[in-house]
C-alpha cells in the first residue's frame, strides 16, 4: 500500500496520538522513497527517516560509497569530522575507515535520527564511532581539535529557501570558513551542487595551507547514469581531475588542467557512413573538451560544438555514440538532439512535424562553422 492509501486509512490507527501518526506515515513515505536510492538503510528494520526534503537532498550510497572510497586509504586509524550532517548518509559509509567520527548538524531533529540511526544494529555492529553534536558549523569550530579529514556540504540554498549558485553564498559560506577549516583538517573534502561553475568554484577555494603552501585541489565530477549528481574537491592532491560515472566506473577519464590547456585541438567534418560521439555529462562538466579528441582519436566537429566524429568505431568510449546515416532529408518519426544549433529540438520537431520516439535520431551541430542536420543510429 503506498502512503497516500495509507494516510486515507486514519481511522484504523486510533490507538496513535496524531504526532504518533505523523511520524508513522514519515518512516512509510522515507522507507518507499529511498529503498532505491539507499538500499542499505532500507534492509535495516529499525532505521528512521527523516522529512521527505531531507530524503530527495541526501547523497544516494553509490555517491556516498563513492567518497568514502576515495578517502580510504588517506587517514588509516584516524578522525573525521562532517560538518553538515543532514541525513548522514555521508556520515555513514565515510566513518567506516575512521576511527572515529563526529557529526555535526544545527537541525535537531536530524540530529535525534542520527543518533538513532548511527546505533542501530547491523550486521551485529553497532556504529558507536560516531558522535552526534547539535550545532552549527561555525560554532563547532570554535572548540574543535585537529581533524585527519573535514567533510561540508554547504546548503544550496538561501534563507528564504531560493537556490543560490554561488559557493559563497551557500550556507556555511565555506569560502569565508577556509581559513578556519585548514586550521582543523589536515584534509578537507568540498562537496558541491553540480550546478556550481566548477573553474570559478576552484578559483574560490585557492588558499595556502598552514605551512604556507598552495592547496592543490583534486577535483571528482561524479555522475550516474549520464546525470552529474556532486563535484567533490579534496585538499591535497596533485590537481588531478577525475571524470566519472558510476554505472560505469571502468571508464572514468583522468587528466589535468594544464593537459587540457596544452592540447591541440583538430577539427573535422562527419560524413556519411562514419561514427559520431558525445562524451558523457561528467567529462563535458569537467572540461575535457580537447583532451578527449587527443586521447581517442577523434576530431571535433566545431570550436564550440562538443561532438567528435571518427572514421571507425572507438570501443569503450565514455559516453554516446552514433552512426551517421548521411545530412537530414524528412522524416515523420526522431529523437532530436540539438548541440550549438540555431534552433531548438523542439523548434525542430515543430519545422519538420516530427514526432518523438522511433529509432531514428535527428541531430542539429554547428560544423566547422555551418549548422548542420544528420539522421544517426544509436549504437550506445
Amino acid at each position: 500500500m503506498s502512503v497516500q492509501d495509507l494516510a486515507l486509512q486514519r481511522n484504523k490507527y486510533k490507538h496513535l496520538s496524531d504526532e504518533e501518526w505523523r511520524w508513522f506515515l514519515q518512516q512509510v513515505e522515507g522507507r518507499e522513497r529511498t529503498a532505491d536510492k539507499l538500499p542499505t538503510f532500507a534492509a535495516i528494520d529499525d532505521w528512521w527517516y527523516p522529512v521527505r526534503l531531507s530524503c530527495e537532498q541526501c547523497s544516494s550510497e553509490l555517491t556516498a560509497k563513492y567518497k568514502a572510497q576515495i578517502v580510504n586509504g588517506t587517514c588509516q586509524n584516524g578522525t573525521c569530522l562532517d560538518l553538515t550532517g543532514g541525513y548522514g548518509v555521508d556520515t555513514y559509509f565515510i566513518s567506516e575507515h575512521f576511527e572515529h567520527t563526529d557529526y555535526v548538524e544545527q537541525n535537531a531533529e536530524l540530529c535525534r535520527i542520527a543518533e538513532h540511526n548511527f546505533n542501530v544494529q547491523r550486521d551485529n555492529v553497532r556504529c558507536t564511532k560516531v558522535s552526534v553534536h547539535n550545532s552549527s558549523a561555525e560554532e563547532f569550530l570554535k572548540t574543535a581539535g585537529t581533524y585527519d579529514l573535514i567533510f561540508i556540504d554547504p546548503a544550496r540554498r538561501d534563507s528564504h529557501g531560493s537556490k543560490v549558485f554561488r559557493l559563497a553564498d551557500c550556507t556555511p559560506n565555506v569560502v569565508e570558513l577556509l581559513p578556519t577549516l585548514m586550521q582543523h583538517g589536515k584534509r578537507l573534502m568540498i562537496k558541491l551542487s553540480p550546478m556550481l561553475d566548477l573553474t570559478q568554484a576552484i578559483k574560490n577555494v585557492q588558499i595556502d595551507d598552514v605551512q604556507g603552501t598552495k592547496v592543490n585541489w583534486d577535483v571528482h565530477v561524479v555522475a550516474i547514469k549520464n546525470e552529474v549528481k556532486e563535484l567533490l574537491l579534496l585538499s591535497v592532491g596533485t590537481g588531478q581531475i577525475t571524470a566519472i560515472d558510476l554505472a560505469e566506473p571502468e571508464k572514468a577519464f583522468v587528466f589535468t588542467r594544464e593537459e587540457e590547456q596544452n592540447c591541440q585541438m583538430v577539427n573535422g567534418t562527419c560524413e556519411n557512413g562514419k561514427w559520431l560521439y558525445e562524451p558523457s555529462a561528467a567529462i563535458l562538466k569537467a572540461g575535457a573538451y580537447k583532451l578527449i579528441a587527443q586521447r581517442f582519436g577523434l576530431h571535433k566537429l566545431d570550436v564550440n560544438t562538443h561532438l567528435y566524429a571518427s572514421d571507425t568505431l572507438i570501443e569503450h568510449f565514455p559516453g554516446r555514440v552514433w552512426k551517421i546515416n548521411g545530412e537530414w532529408t524528412k522524416g515523420d518519426k526522431a529523437n532530436v538532439l540539438c548541440r550549438n544549433y540555431p534552433l531548438t529540438p523542439e523548434q525542430l520537431k515543430k519545422k519538420y512535424r516530427l514526432k518523438d520516439g522511433g529509432d531514428m535520431y535527428l541531430i542539429g551541430c554547428r560544423v566547422n562553422g555551418k549548422p548542420t542536420l544528420y539522421t544517426a543510429e544509436r549504437i550506445n
